[in-house]
């Protein structure tokens, strides 16, 4: 664009976008609220956002549109944004050969920020038009225990909902959620669909577990109403979509001549499988490629154990290593081979076969998809939040492939040994060259890094917490193994114990 003015992002400035830069063809005047979502951040609009807007340029769902919701004190940039940008965000899709595919999305047609307004929240909530709400609240989110899969209620704002008079405004997702059926029930509106698209295995049981065990402290017959009504249906999502950063914003100004202060920058790929189970409709979403099927549970432990899982190998193995980026991890053939070794000998074995859908080639997308060296996905933060990850993530891999060699089946475990110990070893905050390491785990990295610094007095330290890893710690099979990668990364480093296992073990 040289020297051309940027346009700044606006409906009014809509007309003014250049040719290469589509924008919404329906009239947003035209869209109404259908949606409240929870949690608007680049995933959320780089997939359930896209999908509508894709839908809106069809000529359906205009009775469908978002509205944005943000209870964190965070959001309030998000608030912001929007507002000065009518809610209107650019996309962009970043091709590995460099090309950008950007497109302006309209299906955001409100936001609402809850802290300086939660009846307008709950007002929109309990609105008849309101059919879903959905939530990206990431795994911390839904509250519950990883090793005992109970409702966890230690948050302080979670608590202080719960043992709010009636009337008091909500300050959590769960307060809005459950005070806004709570509504709904007693002026017989009728329940509204929980939509999660987390990456949790089975989100909708999660999601209707932890908020019914929350609306139970409230009102125990609200919680029976919601078990019987709410409809929480499962889905599987992906695309990965790194967070935007400032260089992401200046090449759009410097490419396409659009100033847009928080732009979304993703993966060409997507994939949304859903369940099809709501209780006032839904989207045409199969219009646009989203699976619609009656049991996800095949896919998203497919997609759960396979990418995500992997994810967390190349994080911490590859920042140990010396690499900053996903690309350079997936670009090494050491790693790469190690990630793929991981997914065919140890993941896949513990999968149900997943229709239409050939492994061997998703695999192979997979390792490609993460060699995308436009993405720049940081390992920093594949690596944040570890503890609501590796236990949903990784350990069931573990837990069956043990279970499946005790009864004298395949039970490999040596990789994914390697990758806790490599947690373990990550979380001491040092890499190899003696730089800090900045540990992100919200409300629990002071106790994973003053466990993993327990090594070498105390070399399990780390695997003893058993609301990650459960009963690991009493495995000798896995401390084993556990214990010699954890020695072999302090003594060899990551690449070298790579290496050494990759030589031992082969394909």
């Amino acid at each position: 664009m040289g020297d051309v003015a940027a346009t700044t992002l606006t409906a009014a400035t809509l007309p003014d976008l250049p040719p290469e830069v589509p924008g919404p063809s329906y009239d947003r005047s035209a869209v109404s609220v259908g949606i409240v979502h929870f949690g608007v951040g680049g995933f959320h609009r780089a997939h359930q956002a896209m999908y509508l807007d894709a839908l809106m340029e069809r000529g359906g769902a205009l009775d469908w549109g978002i509205c944005g919701v943000g209870v964190l004190e965070a959001d309030q940039r998000m608030a912001e944004v929007t507002e000065a940008q009518d809610d209107l965000y650019t996309l962009v899709l970043k091709h590995s050969d460099g090309s950008r595919e950007p497109r302006v999305v309209g299906s955001i047609v409100d936001y609402l920020y809850a802290p300086a307004d939660p009846e307008a929240v709950l007002d929109r909530m309990t609105d008849p038009a309101t059919r879903i709400v959905s939530l990206t609240v990431t795994e911390g989110g839904y509250h519950k225990n990883a090793s005992t899969g109970e409702f966890d209620d230690r948050d302080p704002a979670i608590r202080a909902d719960i043992d709010a008079p009636e009337g008091t405004a909500p300050r959590t997702t769960f307060g809005f959620l459950v005070e806004a059926l709570r509504r709904r029930r007693a002026d017989g509106t009728g329940p509204f669909t929980v939509m999660s698209c987390d990456n949790i295995q089975g989100n909708g049981h999660v999601a209707q577990a932890m908020i019914t065990a929350y609306a139970r402290r409230r009102d125990p017959q609200l919680a029976d109403w919601i078990d019987a009504e709410v409809p929480f249906p499962n889905s599987m999502v992906d695309r990965i979509t790194p967070r935007t950063t400032d260089a992401d914003r200046a090449e759009l100004v410097e490419r396409f001549g659009i100033e847009d202060a928080w732009p979304v920058v993703c993966e060409p790929f997507t994939q949304w499988v859903l369940e099809d189970r709501f209780a006032a409709g839904r989207p045409r979403f199969e219009d646009v490629g989203v699976q619609v099927v009656d049991d996800v549970e095949p896919y998203e432990l497919m997609k759960l154990r396979l990418l995500n899982a992997s994810h967390q190998a190349i994080a911490y193995l590859g920042y140990l290593a010396g690499y900053r980026y996903a690309h350079e991890v997936a670009g090494d053939e050491l790693f790469a081979g190690f990630t793929r070794a991981y997914m065919d000998r140890e993941a896949t074995p513990t999968l149900a076969p997943v229709p239409g859908v050939d492994l061997d080639d998703y695999k192979a997308t997979l390792i490609r998809r993460f060699a995308n060296p436009e993405i720049r996905d940081t390992l920093a933060r594949l690596a944040a939040e570890s503890s609501d990850r590796i236990p949903t993530w990784l350990v069931p891999v573990i837990r069956t492939n043990l279970e499946n060699s005790r009864q004298g089946g395949h039970g490999e475990i040596e990789r994914s040994a390697l990758v806790v110990a490599a947690w373990a070893r990550y979380a001491e905050g040092v890499d190899e060259s003696g730089e800090p390491i900045e540990v992100v785990d919200t409300g629990r990295a002071e106790d994973r890094i003053a466990a993993a610094r327990r090594y070498p007095d105390e070399p399990l330290a780390f695997l003893a917490d058993r609301d990650l890893f459960g009963d690991l710690v009493d495995d000798e099979r896995f401390t084993t193994a556990y214990r010699a990668h954890l020695d072999a990364l302090h003594t060899d480093g990551a690449r070298a114990t790579v290496a050494a296992l990759e030589q031992r073990l082969g394909r």
